[in-house]
């Protein structure tokens, strides 16, 4: 099994209950063909560098997992299916990137919110 990343942006004019259930699926989609998810994250609502599909933000998603290597066409074909998926890319992880992902991911774990005093929300960053 190798080890993966997908990165993908969903339309922003999803309802928080439509951005739950597209990564859902994608996630289910992979258990199902024997996946093993490492982590999940949400990086949210972030404006893109130039318009796609004439949006000018969109909904960030990071899924990493560990599959074979035959099932990621298929996988990315239901990316291509999806209208609600406006880009994605999968990268196979070689150890030294696997490694960093994993330092990452324990660092964004880590990471604490912490109410500054005056009801705004600020994330203590590494």
């Amino acid at each position: 099994m190798n080890h993966y990343e997908t990165v993908f942006i969903l339309n922003p004019v999803l309802s928080d209950t439509q951005i739950k259930e597209t990564v859902q699926k994608f996630e289910d989609y992979l258990v199902s063909k024997g996946a093993e998810m490492i982590s999940k994250e949400d990086w949210g609502l972030k404006k893109l560098a130039y318009p796609i599909q004439k949006k000018k933000s969109g909904f960030y998603h990071l899924l990493e997992f560990k599959i074979a290597g035959q099932e990621i066409p298929a996988y990315e074909l239901e990316f291509r299916r999806d209208d609600s998926v406006m880009r994605y890319l999968s990268v196979k992880l070689d150890k030294h990137a696997a490694a960093w992902a994993k330092v990452r991911t324990e660092r964004v774990k880590s990471t604490k919110k912490i109410n500054n005093g005056n009801n705004r929300t600020t994330i203590k960053r590494w």
